[in-house]
């Protein structure tokens, strides 16, 4: 070790490091602990999945020691499911990153002060724009921070860093179903509100799992008084699909053929509410035409159905009186996951089935907070939903943050595929990687892993440090966790609600916001944010960032007002401007007196008056030519991979589920394949035996389970386990730029 580097190894902290680490409790600048109320509790959202349970947490002294479910709150209604119930537990680990790690000269990863550890970070990240240029760091952040953290992140990042390049990981999850938004509505805006999976008489799910991806939703479908007809599309038996009414067993990927086909027998047999679509829709003309190929026979070519299965559908959409249609990762992680997407809007929009109590073309977001990261993080929509390439917009942000319009990119960033195709080609040799394992989690993991090797310098920031990308690390930055700190999500059907501090981060670990808030001191802008002073300024910044837009918060006072009126779900514009026209936003007019009537009911819906965010109000019908599988079945490699949710106790790549001894015990511990039981005996693989599935990319070892849930000719792996990503295939929808999980080619024989 030279001197030079054992000076920076042990230098001290310096006095801002030390004000960020204050005591009591390392809560970190502005990381007030959560006040208890006379019955010593709090509540707070869950930082899991999307649905947004709001959780009551009991505490002792200002620390939590458990928790249960909210029982008022309008998401939840006092249900949890496994995660939730551990969602403090997961907490306590031993794996936790508890102080800075940089990877010395032998190539191990050594504990550092906070100094040495943002020193080493701005001197090499400088040292490699200086020499590549500045659009040569890249950062990937994530939809499980708060939507505050997020905002500095892409803020720090872009106006002050001067990083062009970056992305989140709800590029996984959600970038299809927010393109597919923008381009039929004019803006990414879910338009349900949960009481609608109780009111609905028909209720499709297409590509969902809703009993195990999201089963507070389910308990809401079980809780419809009116006996719904449930239609599940979804090539396997998922255990949502043996609860419906119907089960549309397509061929993998064929769901936009199937959607289209539908789509001509309601026209054909007079099902199109045609004072809807004639007020309230753009392009149906085109479309019906577009349909007329789309025949019974083609539709049954392509997709595998009977003729009765598909007019069965049909139909049972035709009585419908209270339609709604709802998809999430089945549908996102496509080659043409948008297209299929707006296929959904498509039939609720012929049908009228936009606006009214269950009804809706419903996505259901993955994250916690994605839908705060589709807003708010500065990736790939300027603050507040604004347009980097529109310069209005970029004068408007630069305005209300007092900075330089030219600070603001001209232009938007690379997309995450994007970015890593850049650090192959050595375009960026830099990345700073935000609370997401993309050495797990990406597609084609083989590949990933060999990429992200290249880099000169890859800085990842964690609440865990053994997490797979983490330990490829040249620099690991300790990180607090959902529950040691405070801020906002906003959960799939637009609900704002808080996160708050209950217990104390470990060690040196920081908030996220606090970590973002030291760089900008040491890479020397700090002065840009003089304003981001802790997550409830940074709030108050957001909120008039939203100001005018289909997004605006401005009428939500602070975090108090979000606890007493249990979450708002936005828009929610300030009193003044509820029905007053913006001028750089057309689309606040149409809503204005429905906002103002129901801006803090516990249940609201977009739409309600027909009208759209285009400039002309009306929704767009949207299609394409469907296009085949990319990597279709052959001789060599005769089957079809399904990858998707294994258990409600699993989450993502496991990083804080396996931390629970309680939610171990809830799903298996090695990673297993689903095999027809034809499929086994002709392979001579038996119950529990190992078989090896291979594809083009690598192979797993997994052990068999035999089930006619898969279909003869498809396996099905949870997409949880450290390997299940060697096997898929590096794929992407043109629109969205999201990777193609759910099909591709493998082979499976006796391990």
């Amino acid at each position: 070790m030279n001197n030079s580097f054992k000076s920076l190894l042990y230098s001290t902290d310096g006095p801002l490091t030390r004000e960020l680490l204050r005591e009591p409790g390392n809560f970190g600048l502005g990381q007030v602990p959560a006040k208890a109320k006379p019955d010593g509790t709090t509540d707070m959202v869950c930082g899991y999945c999307s649905t947004g349970c709001s959780l009551r947490i009991h505490l002792k002294d200002g620390a939590a020691t458990s928790l249960t479910p909210t029982t008022d709150y309008p998401v939840n209604l006092g249900m949890a499911c496994p995660k939730g119930w551990e969602a403090l537990t997961v907490l306590d680990s031993p794996d936790r990153a508890t102080t800075p790690l940089l990877r010395d000269e032998s190539g191990r990863s050594v504990p550092v002060g906070w100094d040495c550890a943002m020193q080493t970070f701005a001197k090499r990240f400088k040292a490699i724009q200086q020499e590549h240029g500045p659009h040569s760091v890249a950062f990937l952040g994530t939809g499980q921070i708060a939507t505050e953290e997020m905002a500095f992140l892409g803020a720090l990042a872009k106006f002050g860093m001067g990083l062009l390049h970056g992305d989140g990981n709800t590029r996984q999850c959600m970038a299809t179903s927010a393109v597919a938004y923008k381009q039929a509505f004019g803006f990414d805006a879910p338009p349900y509100t949960y009481s609608d999976f109780e009111e609905s008489d028909v209720i499709v799910l297409i590509g969902s799992n809703l009993c195990i991806a999201h089963p507070i939703m389910w308990e809401r479908v079980m809780r419809n008084p009116h006996s719904p007809e449930i239609i599940v599309v979804d090539p396997r038996m998922t255990e949502t699909a043996m609860n419906a009414t119907q089960h549309v067993a397509l061929s993998p990927k064929s769901d936009l053929t199937l959607l289209y086909g539908i789509a001509r027998i309601l026209i054909e047999n007079g099902s199109v509410d045609t004072d809807y679509v004639a007020d309230h829709t753009n392009g149906f003309a085109e479309f019906s035409e577009y349909l007329m190929p789309f025949s019974d026979e083609r539709v049954i070519a392509e997709t595998g159905l009977s003729r009765d299965q598909i007019h069965r559908f049909a139909e049972t959409i035709h009585r419908g009186k209270r339609v709604s249609f709802w998809w999430t990762m089945g549908v996102n992680q496509s080659h043409q996951g948008v297209r299929t997407a707006q296929a959904i809007i498509n039939l609720a929009l012929i049908t009228g089935n936009m606006g009214r109590p269950g009804t809706g073309a419903n996505s259901i977001t993955g994250q916690c907070n994605a839908m705060g990261s589709r807003l708010f993080s500065n990736t790939t929509n300027l603050l507040g939903g604004h347009d980097f390439t529109n310069v209005q917009h970029r004068q408007k942000i630069a305005g209300i943050l007092n900075i330089d319009p030219d600070l603001i990119p001209r232009e938007n960033s690379l997309l995450y595929h994007e970015i890593m195709e850049g650090i192959l080609s050595g375009r960026i040799r830099g990345l700073w990687v935000i609370c997401t394992n993309p050495a797990h989690s990406w597609i084609n993991q083989n590949q990933c892993r060999d990429i992200l090797e290249r880099l000169d310098f890859l800085v990842v920031q964690d609440m865990y440090a053994n997490t797979e990308t983490a330990q490829m690390a040249d620099l690991v930055l300790p990180a607090a966790g959902w529950g040691e700190k405070e801020g906002t999500l906003i959960n799939s059907e637009r609900r704002v609600s808080r996160i708050k501090k209950v217990a104390p981060a470990p060690g040196q670990a920081m908030s996220d916001f606090s970590i973002f808030k030291l760089v900008a001191h040491y890479w020397g802008c700090e002065k840009l944010f003089k304003d981001w002073n802790s997550p409830q300024d940074v709030f108050q910044i957001l909120k008039r960032c939203s100001a005018g837009q289909p997004c605006d918060l401005t009428g939500i006072d602070d975090y108090e007002f979000l606890d007493s009126h249990g979450g708002v779900q936005w828009p929610a514009p300030e009193p003044a401007s509820r029905g007053r026209q913006s001028s750089d936003a057309p689309q606040m007019k149409h809503q204005g007196t429905d906002i103002s009537r129901s801006l803090f009911s516990s249940e609201r819906r977009l739409f309600e008056d027909g009208r759209y965010y285009h400039a002309d109000g009306r929704a767009k019908f949207l299609f394409e030519d469907p296009r085949p599988l990319t990597e279709r079945p052959n001789e060599k490699f005769p089957f079809i991979l399904l990858t998707g949710r294994g258990t409600a106790s699993q989450w993502h790549t496991q990083t804080r589920t396996k931390q629970s001894a309680v939610l171990r015990k809830l799903y298996p511990a090695d990673i297993f394949v689903e095999i027809n039981p034809a499929d086994a005996r002709r392979l001579l693989i038996g119950p529990n035996d190992k078989a090896i599935v291979e594809s083009q990319r690598g192979r797993v070892l997994a052990k068999a389970v035999l089930t006619h849930a898969v279909q003869p000719g498809q396996v099905f792996i949870p997409m949880h386990y450290r390997t299940t990503n060697q096997l898929t295939d590096a794929v992407f929808d043109p629109y969205s730029g999201q990777p193609g999980y759910k099909a591709c080619a493998v082979r499976v024989f006796r391990g």
